[in-house]
């Protein structure tokens, strides 16, 4: 009878441990390659040859996600795009799709959209089989910048998705200024939040402004809860205002309390694989 009640409590003790572990969401490390690429204005053909190239790199790496600087494939701010930008399902965001199918990775990239007579900054996230998972549209536009500017996204539209890797948020660049853009992010609890950047500043300013980034990245990873990518341009803005400033790189992830894990390059391109583990600390 002791043995009996014994093996009675030690099943209790199993039985309460599994329920436990049920209701707990694991932790999953998710190997990320950051890919802080050259992107030249117009260059559709050349950034696409450079994308591949970072993606031939992450794959060797044996990343989960690749993921690229905003407007990765015509540039930036480019008027150009108004005339050469692509609708999204379209063309480029086709390419990146069969890319990701041929190297098996998940990609996130910035990329102009082109919808009717408006055109978009936006971000796609594809899966390794090439299904487009998740479109964001930037808000925080900058309309200064660009004549006829960039259409502005919905606030409403902020979200996330579902993936393998767990619950993962889009934004872009300038959205993360915004505490209402990124309160509503944390109200969604991702897993894991990736930004595609276009941080340029004049040359004589490098490279005290990746500070600037570097901070913005902290604060915006501790506020959502969760680890972040922000992914930022190499190269130089050739029109509007700011024609002449760079992209100073220092791309940089943080852990979900706002620790940075790594720095990239200053004012070069560079590819570094880190595994995060991904998931939100307000679960």
């Amino acid at each position: 009878m002791k043995n009996l009640s014994r093996v009675v409590i030690l099943f209790l003790a199993w039985a309460g441990m599994a329920i436990a572990s049920a209701g707990a969401s694991p932790q999953r490390n998710v190997r990320l390659a950051i890919c802080e690429i050259l992107a030249i204005d117009s260059d559709r053909e050349g950034n696409f040859r450079r994308i591949e190239y970072a993606l031939d790199d992450a794959e060797a790496k044996h990343a989960d996600i690749a993921i690229f600087p905003e407007s990765s494939i015509l540039g930036w701010e480019n008027p150009d795009a108004h005339r050469i930008a692509e609708p999204i399902p379209g063309k480029d965001s086709n390419r990146i799709a069969a890319l990701a199918q041929k190297h098996h990775l998940m990609i996130a990239i910035g990329l102009d959209e082109k919808d009717g007579d408006k055109l978009y900054d936006s971000a796609i996230l594809v899966d390794k089989t090439g299904k487009l998972l998740w479109k964001h549209r930037k808000i925080n536009v900058l309309p200064e910048l660009m004549t006829p500017p960039y259409s502005q996204g919905k606030r409403e539209d902020i979200g996330i998705v579902d993936t393998e890797f767990g619950r993962i948020a889009v934004l872009i660049c300038a959205d993360t200024f915004s505490d209402a853009f990124v309160n509503r992010m944390k109200e969604l609890k991702p897993d894991l939040m990736l930004v595609p950047y276009g941080w340029a500043a004049p040359n004589d300013q490098w490279p005290q402004h990746s500070k600037v980034l570097e901070d913005l990245v902290k604060r915006r990873a501790a506020m959502v809860r969760c680890p972040m990518a922000g992914v930022d341009l190499v190269g130089e803005m050739t029109h509007g205002p700011w024609a002449g400033q760079t992209y100073g790189g220092s791309s940089f992830v943080a852990d979900g309390t706002g620790k940075i894990l790594l720095t990239l390059k200053d004012r070069d391109t560079d590819l570094q694989v880190i595994d995060v583990p991904a998931g939100s600390l307000l679960k």
